[in-house]
């Protein structure tokens, strides 16, 4: 009996979905510099609760596969000693991250790893070696699936971040915003 793939709440939830409704960035420009100060921080905010997220997927994700190549090549390594090379990354293609600093801390880690957990709710990823095959392949499945559902909502985060701050940059660049001002605020 195969179990269907989850469909868990997508991530990030009601917070990233209002970030991602057209509606959210209606009318931008006609605000004023500190509201639109304010929608940047809390896409940054949602952008490294996702980005948070996406490294404690990926962790499971890189596991449970190499789990199952070990398994598949007979390697007579246990998965404790093949830990450094996973953590490595080896064998993963390159980073298709944006490559942004992050200036804030995920809201709430806990949160995060309670819906990782759930991507797996009949597979105890606790004991990936005592696991059957059927129920790694299964967890593998629901994990790279949320994984790529979760990094299409974080670059729509990311282009949410983009459009505010070239809003604010238009801003300075046409002489609507003050630096001096813009610099008096950041003191405080």
């Amino acid at each position: 009996m195969t179990s269907a793939i989850p469909h868990p709440t997508p991530a990030g939830g009601a917070a990233v979905d209002e970030l991602l409704d057209p509606a959210f960035l209606q009318d931008v420009e006609h605000r004023s510099m500190a509201d639109v100060r304010v929608l940047r921080r809390r896409a940054e905010q949602e952008e490294v609760n996702l980005s948070y997220t996406r490294r404690l997927l990926q962790g499971r994700l890189d596991i449970v596969r190499r789990e199952l190549q070990r398994r598949a090549e007979h390697d007579g390594r246990s998965l404790v000693d093949l830990l450094p090379e996973i953590l490595a990354e080896k064998g993963r293609g390159p980073a298709h991250g944006l490559g942004r600093h992050q200036t804030v801390q995920p809201a709430s880690p806990e949160e995060y790893e309670s819906w990782v957990h759930g991507l797996t709710p009949d597979v105890d990823l606790s004991d990936v070696m005592g696991l059957a095959d059927a129920d790694l392949e299964r967890a593998a499945r629901a994990l790279a699936a949320a994984e790529g559902q979760l990094s299409e909502r974080r670059r729509g985060v990311q282009q949410v971040m983009d459009a505010l701050a070239g809003e604010l940059a238009r801003r300075y660049r046409n002489g609507e915003a003050d630096v001096a001002a813009l610099l008096a605020d950041e003191g405080r």
